[in-house]
């Protein structure tokens, strides 16, 4: 089929008409001249030629695979007028690779802003801490009071009598640094079990 420069918008136009009533250029699927008449356009055409763009988004749908459509190419002259013997339709395959690498350079750098500009999800637990004290005799006040003197950066500690709700930056404070410090009470603390442990 000949369109002329499908560049232009005499070209569009007859590509347009021609397929009013087909669904590809040649026959009833898609071949190797609907693969050239594809390369050979610009772009998209514009909605006012609702054919050549219906036509142009079900052969853009297939992908790479284009490549693989049935049948010969036809010649240059098929696809073009005559006058268009500088325009090479067929490409050549150092402009397909240098033109993949752009993109995916384009890609990457893109992807690589977009993760730059999310912020960093902070991890954070929620830790119900048993603190056992030696005996019954133990002043629970004073207990509670030199555990609430632990410090420690992303710390904070809830309300608790004999538990303590623990909620934190994962990365900044360790279950087991902040046991270790809590039993270093040893005047008042038994032991330390961590009754509850949930993710927030």
């Amino acid at each position: 089929m000949q369109f002329g420069d499908l560049k232009s918008e005499a070209g569009l136009k007859k590509l347009n008409d021609y397929l009013a009533d087909k669904s590809y250029i040649e026959g009833y699927g898609p071949s190797k001249a609907d693969t050239v008449t594809f390369e050979a356009l610009k772009g998209a055409p514009p909605t006012g030629l609702p054919h050549a763009l219906r036509w142009y988004t079900q052969i853009s749908s297939y992908g790479n695979e284009r490549s693989k459509f049935p049948g010969s190419a036809p010649s240059a002259a098929a696809a073009a007028d005559d006058d268009d013997d500088d325009v090479d339709l067929f490409g050549s395959d150092d402009e397909d690779e240098a033109e993949k690498e752009r993109v995916k350079a384009e890609r990457v750098a893109a992807y690589a802003a977009k993760k730059a500009k999310k912020a960093a999800i902070i991890a954070k637990s929620s830790v119900l801490l048993d603190v056992k004290p030696w005996d019954d005799e133990t002043d629970m006040k004073a207990l509670e009071a030199e555990v609430r003197k632990i410090e420690m950066d992303g710390l904070v500690w809830g309300a608790g009598v004999y538990q303590w709700l623990r909620g934190d930056s994962d990365d900044k404070v360790s279950i087991e640094e902040l046991t270790e410090k809590i039993e270093a009470n040893e005047d008042f603390v038994q032991s330390v079990d961590i009754a509850a442990f949930n993710k927030i």
